[in-house]
């Protein structure tokens, strides 16, 4: 391979997947390359066919899944397509380093570090030099912990080691930052563009952010149902988008700028890779009530995904926020709340403070947000107010009557995978109403499935045929079918494309304005945090740095930790100035 040949040239690729009896067109004519040094970022919702596109360029698309591939992927000189498995794995070998989004997948729970990266270098000091160029700290000490002693942030830099450890033509990078905190985001990008200075590789960045697109990519090519539908330098996407999918996307997008006072922009969506499936039964006419049995059966699309019909994701929105009013009580007090955990035995008992000495006050209908990075005791100090983690000293105070409720980051973990959503719904209504007819049950499930944007067939469904944003709302459906005085969500955001999560936020305002609660939201996302909340609170290290109005921490930080994290939010303006690396042709 020549220094000026693209490292990587897909031409026509075309890839169609089964899954239970149907097939599913998930990549479509698709025409890209690479060349060295270039970052291109694939952008899309979900399932628009990036990962799929990702898992052809590596030759490692699931055989379960019996594909069909058409079309050309030449990588560094070799046919990921034709070629024995032999030759593609030896291509894997040398030329490609991944790096997926949850690494607690890809790496080795039974084995440390320094043995997972010792199978790929052979020799210790190389991994251990590994470990310290990418910053990792105490690296000898590192080499001896195994995965689950690490962070989310350690856990994905020893991805990147073991990604560059052979010095790869090309880096594939699959949602590499997608649930980590905006600080650790940040040191992952600059640790992969430094690399690729470096050592000279192509980077393939497959991204739902574009903030972190414009951030780290020279190209970009923006994927709709398996096709790109669009592909430019990144100055030129972000500034004159000439397809409408791509000017939905940007107009979806949150930061700083984002106006308040009025609903997000969000597309109407349907699942899958694929073209909705024309086997989806329509919605039910206004007014009719749909039986929810478990022996009924729903129509999924071609990607074994439910399929629904467009439309507003969120019906109902008025084009201003109307104000909140809130009341003089407090819905929620915590008042000098500690949570330490301990581990190990009595005789070498460790201790991980938490919660060091957190006040804070909900008063009733407000919504306030926890930000800061992982570890920070968030999610901590929401499970503590849920009842779900008990104190080690402090008091939580929930208001007489009020009904706190959780909605969890990973939905799909929390909906039962063998129940029918119409089954999960039900069941929270047996629970907490008294007196209601099965027949009243229905319609209640009903109600709430068209209250999150869902229509009456998702009922039939289980939450494995739903897609993330589904699941998402139907967690918020289950959450407030029994409206709660207290709405409690944690990172319900983090891992969804930007339209999706657009949705989500419109529908958590819309609901708190409707049902009248109070909203403790978690997230490391501060824009989003500006979006849904009226008063923000920093944590650090397990205590409140500074609390506020939300406008007033946005726009006048006190602390310094918070001006690092407005900082370290993604976007255009921490580009890197870089040498223009060559253009490979792309359709």
């Amino acid at each position: 391979m020549s220094a000026t040949a693209p490292v990587l040239r897909v031409e026509g690729l075309d890839v169609r997947l089964t899954r239970d009896g149907e097939t599913v067109h998930a990549v479509r004519g698709v025409d890209l390359s690479v060349a060295p040094g270039e970052v291109l970022g694939l952008v899309g919702g979900s399932g628009s066919g990036k990962s799929i596109l990702g898992l052809s360029v590596m030759g490692l698309l699931p055989a379960s899944a019996r594909p069909v591939v058409s079309g050309s992927v030449d990588l560094a000189g070799t046919d990921m397509i034709g070629a024995p498995d032999a030759v593609r794995r030896a291509a894997r070998r040398q030329h490609v380093g991944a790096v997926f989004q949850d690494p607690m997948t890809s790496l080795d729970p039974t084995m440390t570090i320094g043995r997972q990266l010792g199978e790929v270098t052979r020799d210790r000091a190389h991994a251990l030099s590994l470990l310290e160029d990418v910053g990792i700290p105490r690296a000898a000490d590192r080499l001896k912990a195994y995965p689950h002693q690490l962070s989310g942030g350690l856990r994905q830099r020893v991805m990147i080691a073991l990604a560059v450890a052979r010095r790869p033509s090309l880096i594939l990078a699959d949602e590499p930052t997608t649930a980590l905190d905006v600080t650790v985001q940040a040191q992952i990008l600059d640790l992969l563009l430094t690399l690729r200075e470096e050592i000279g590789c192509a980077v393939v960045f497959v991204t739902h952010d574009l903030g972190v697109a414009a951030q780290v990519c020279d190209r970009i090519a923006v994927m709709q149902h398996g096709r790109v539908v669009e592909s430019a330098g990144v100055d030129e996407v972000f500034e004159h988008p000439t397809h409408p999918y791509t000017q939905n996307l940007l107009r979806s997008r949150i930061d700083l700028r984002t106006p308040r006072d009025r609903p997000l922009a969000a597309m109407p969506v349907t699942s899958g890779a694929g073209a909705p499936s024309a086997s989806a039964p329509p919605p039910a006419a206004p007014g009719t009530s749909t039986a929810v049995t478990a022996d009924d059966d729903v129509a999924v699309g071609a990607d074994g995904v439910l399929d629904l019909a467009p439309g507003a994701p969120t019906p109902g929105l008025p084009e201003i926020w109307p104000p909140v009013a809130l009341r003089e009580h407090a819905a929620v007090t915590v008042r000098d709340v500690h949570r330490v955990f301990r581990s190990g035995p009595p005789w070498r008992r460790r201790e991980l403070p938490a919660l060091r000495g957190v006040d804070l006050e909900v008063r009733a209908g407000e919504s306030v947000a926890l930000v800061g990075e992982s570890g920070c005791g968030k999610s901590t100090l929401l499970r503590v107010v849920a009842g779900l983690e008990s104190t080690t000293s402090g008091q939580v105070v929930v208001a007489a009557g009020a009904r706190p409720q959780m909605v969890f980051q990973d939905a799909g973990s929390s909906l039962t995978p063998w129940l029918r959503v119409g089954t999960m719904l039900d069941e929270r209504l047996r629970s907490h109403v008294t007196g209601m007819s099965r027949e009243q049950r229905t319609e209640r499930v009903l109600d709430a499935l068209r209250t999150v944007g869902l229509p009456p067939e998702t009922a039939r469904a289980r939450g494995d045929q739903l897609s993330g944003g589904q699941r998402q709302r139907v967690a918020l459906a289950r959450a407030v079918i029994v409206p709660p005085t207290v709405l409690l969500c944690d990172e319900p955001t983090s891992a969804l494309d930007v339209s999706l999560a657009a949705t989500v936020l419109n529908l958590i305002g819309r609901l708190r304005r409707e049902l009248g609660m109070s909203v403790l939201f978690v997230t490391h996302d501060l824009a989003a945090a500006r979006i849904v909340a009226d008063r923000i609170a920093v944590m650090r290290e397990g205590r409140i740095v500074e609390v506020g109005a939300t406008d007033d921490v946005c726009e006048r930080p006190r602390h310094e930790y918070t001006r690092t994290l407005l900082g370290a939010i993604p976007g255009p303006q921490h580009r890197r100035d870089r040498v223009a690396t060559p253009t490979g042709a792309l359709a």
